[in-house]
């Protein structure tokens, strides 16, 4: 009987916004016949990342490709590991003759190194490793030295943890990010000088093991075979990577993010003008504290609908796809934020838009 080799994983983590999701689809895009599962870990029940992921050409059909994309929708995956990841990961395992490749997207707000030692486990060791753990730096923002391009929203995020008492607790995420990285990519260095994205290159590299690479990417793009296939073992060395938030993993009590603090707001309108929805959206953002702006939206006389994505009052917008004959033409939106009230969220939407 044929032994099975591992089934390599890589791990994609970052701030909100620092363009893990951008990376997902660009190496999906590339598989080059590559059969490859993605667990997609993101606040929001409604899974629009996934609709994002699923669109991507694997080489497979489109109802081939919803049964490889896995979505873990109740917070970080430290936090859920154990109720959710397990259970994903023991599916997969059972069907790795059928998988080359298996890619996770953490939350912005995941730290990567005890979703690493998740794969310590037996079951999981016997079967997986870790290819390599990718941290994604907005260059841009750490550079500005916020680190993330929302700061005080992301830095909120990270305050709800009670057992944190630091000084620059955003700085340390962002260390510990760091921390468990096997390859750095700086990304969106477009937006950055030569001088400045110089001074971004030495602020991280002091945080890194010298063996950890750093390379340089806009929006994402990099040659696959950058990306898969480096073998780093995660698993074999991430208990001597240090990291800030170490202590709040050695007991289960002390876990405890609550991150049923933030709302995640479901809105369904009908079709809408483009600029009049997207100037909604920035004055709900700026007015609410909003987080995370996903959906779809459906633009009159347009045959295909839009895909929307804003972290804080940046938003990128294109169109993904033809409506199908059998879907309702809707705008689908999920508004992520603390202490968010969907009701007056919809109603100000509604009447933005005179609907």
């Amino acid at each position: 009987m044929k032994t099975l080799a591992k089934l390599p994983v890589t791990i994609v983590t970052g701030f909100l916004g620092s363009g893990k999701t951008t990376l997902l689809r660009h190496m999906l895009d590339n598989a080059q016949g590559r059969r490859i599962a993605v667990i997609v870990n993101e606040f929001g029940e409604l899974g629009i990342d996934g609709e994002i992921l699923k669109q991507c050409a694997i080489g497979c059909t489109e109802e081939e490709a919803r049964g490889r994309v896995y979505e873990l929708a109740n917070g970080c995956l430290c936090c859920t590991v154990q109720e959710e990841f397990f259970p994903v990961m023991r599916e997969l395992v059972a069907r790795r003759g059928d998988l080359d490749h298996i890619l996770i997207e953490t939350s912005g707000l995941a730290l990567p190194k005890p979703l690493v030692q998740a794969f310590q486990w037996p079951e999981i060791r016997s079967a997986c490793t870790v290819d390599a753990v990718i941290t994604v730096v907005d260059s841009p923002a750490v550079a500005a030295g916020t680190f993330a391009a929302f700061p005080d929203q992301v830095d909120a995020m990270r305050k709800l943890d009670p057992n944190l008492d630091h000084e620059s607790p955003l700085h340390e995420l962002f260390a510990d990010q760091l921390a468990s990285a096997d390859l750095v990519i700086l990304n969106k260095t477009d937006l950055i000088s030569p001088e400045y994205l110089a001074r971004v290159r030495l602020e991280v590299t002091e945080e890194l093991p010298p063996a950890v690479k750093v390379i340089e990417a806009s929006s994402g793009r990099l040659p696959l075979d950058v990306l898969i296939g480096l073998g780093a073992g995660s698993e074999e060395h991430i208990d001597g990577r240090h990291s800030h938030h170490d202590h709040h993993h050695e007991g289960e009590d002390d876990h405890d993010h609550d991150h049923d603090a933030f709302d995640s707001i479901s809105i369904e309108l009908p079709q809408a003008d483009e600029s009049l929805l997207l100037d909604a959206l920035t004055q709900l953002v700026v007015q609410h504290g909003i987080l995370r702006v996903k959906g779809f939206a459906a633009i009159p006389n347009k045959p295909m609908r839009l895909l929307i994505q804003g972290v804080g009052s940046r938003f990128d917008k294109h169109f993904d796809r033809a409506w199908r004959a059998d879907e309702p033409r809707a705008t689908h939106l999920v508004l992520i934020g603390q202490e968010l009230d969907a009701g007056l969220l919809e109603a100000q939407l509604r009447a933005a838009l005179s609907v």
